[in-house]
């Protein structure tokens, strides 16, 4: 499916990013692991190794186009030149807040992290599939991105869903080079921070309005990713995958 394939997992020291790394590394992939946090990106990287897999830790920010290109030299020197690209770091830095209280810097912090940081890592990394004519590209958005809501984190689904359509054009512009971008929309997810976060009577709460009666694991997203990224999948290209148990049913 994907062995020997060198693959970059962007924010993936910790949550889904990290069980996409290991189940990549698994699966025979030579895994790039990726935080800011060098220590993290370092254990997750250990781990790999500890099961046998292959992957190296890189560190550096994403918003930054100068710091992307010294991680992709680092990654083609140590491993090759990237053929699988997971371009999954972002976050929500702020809880949900309506449109006329929310500041220009949360805005704009939140827009870069996500929808800036994606566009950056994919024109980083295309010229050179696009020189191979080949590649896999996932990315990530969210249910939140899927559905609009009253307490919806709007910053966070408007970067969202930039980052879908995003993936879109480029699976339109480069599907002749061999490339194929895909999304996935993960809806709630319990991950470690997110266990601890979320109250159990709440967890239970939220997992009795999805058809699948339950919260979303990293490994749902993780496998979904892997299909994705293999020949299996190829051809497959500028979808949107709802990894949300149901409760995102687009028409």
């Amino acid at each position: 499916m994907i062995a020997g394939r060198v693959c970059l997992v962007t924010g993936s020291s910790r949550g889904i990013g990290a069980g996409i790394a290991r189940l990549f590394a698994a699966r025979g992939a030579r895994v790039a692991v990726h935080g800011r946090d060098t220590d993290a990106a370092s254990r997750v990287r250990d781990e790999i190794i500890a099961a046998g897999g292959q992957a190296i830790a890189v560190t550096g920010d994403i918003t930054s186009a100068a710091a992307l290109d010294e991680m992709r030299a680092q990654i083609e020197r140590e491993l090759g030149p990237v053929d699988i690209l997971v371009a999954n770091a972002g976050g929500n830095p702020v809880p949900p807040m309506p449109v006329d209280e929310m500041s220009e810097e949360v805005w704009r912090t939140t827009v870069d992290m996500n929808l800036t940081a994606t566009f950056l890592t994919l024109r980083c990394f295309l010229p050179g599939m696009k020189a191979r004519r080949s590649g896999s590209i996932i990315t990530i958005s969210s249910a939140a991105a899927r559905r609009p809501h009253a307490r919806s984190p709007i910053a966070y689904a408007c970067a969202k869903a930039g980052i879908e359509l995003l993936t879109q054009d480029v699976a339109m512009q480069l599907g002749a080079f061999g490339i194929r971008a895909n999304c996935i929309a993960p809806e709630t997810i319990l991950t470690e921070r997110s266990s601890r976060q979320i109250p159990q009577e709440m967890q239970a709460r939220m997992a009795s309005e999805h058809p699948i009666a339950r919260l979303g694991t990293v490994d749902d997203v993780a496998h979904a990713a892997l299909y994705l990224a293999s020949a299996e999948a190829g051809w497959i290209t500028g979808i949107v995958l709802d990894v949300a148990g149901g409760a995102v049913m687009p028409r």
